[in-house]
């Protein structure tokens, strides 16, 4: 499988209409420009972000975007980098979690609605899973396979040697796939919000 080909239309509608099913909202746009400006329109003015390290978010413009003091929105991972005290580090970090926006994207989507989230430390976990009250993954086409078993694959065989390969040689540091998160359905009595950005353009790994 070649897994850096972005999916075909019959494959993106798939797998909008099985996402569609599980209750999240989905757009699907044509470019990283787009994928943007749609982020700037679901977050209000005033609401807190986090979002989890991405190369798709800082290709889109994102970060530049969010580092710009235009947007309105309360930085929580600003506020955790500007404090130098470990312990207040530590608790504002832990405070962060509970934020009213999670950005991220993630390592593969499966036709039939699920995905998968690898992380070396799990930092980015507790806001997916269950603490920030509106999610929003930016998501590469190339990203979509057919099944959980695909998707997988996708992660070890091809997005990790990648990661580990940039982080290498931005910070000469490897990285692992300590934890994965295996998102198959979000109950609705949560009352979160869960949003795809289907991207016809390849994003990130």
């Amino acid at each position: 499988m070649q897994y850096s080909i972005l999916a075909s239309n019959e494959s993106i509608g798939k797998t909008t209409k099985a996402l569609e099913a599980k209750g999240y909202i989905v757009f699907v746009v044509e470019n990283a420009k787009e994928a943007l400006e749609k982020i700037k329109a679901l977050i209000p003015q005033g609401a807190s972000v986090i979002n989890g390290a991405s190369i798709t978010l800082e290709t889109i413009g994102y970060m530049d975007w969010l580092k710009s003091g235009k947007t309105g929105w309360i930085d929580l991972h600003a506020k955790v980098n500007s404090e130098s005290d470990p312990a207040k580090r530590s608790k504002l970090r832990k405070e962060a979690s509970i934020s009213d926006f999670y950005l991220g994207s993630v390592h593969a989507l499966t036709e039939d609605g699920q995905m998968i989230i690898a992380s070396n430390t799990g930092s980015q976990l507790p806001s997916i899973a269950f603490t920030s009250t509106n999610l929003i993954f930016v998501v590469g086409t190339q990203k979509i396979v057919p099944t959980l078993a695909d998707a997988m694959k996708r992660l070890e065989e091809y997005v990790y040697p990648l990661e580990d390969k940039h982080l290498m040689d931005k910070y000469n540091s490897h990285t692992n796939i300590s934890k994965i998160l295996i998102f198959k359905k979000e109950q609705e009595y949560l009352g979160r919000k869960i949003n795809f950005i289907l991207v016809k353009e390849k994003l990130g790994y």
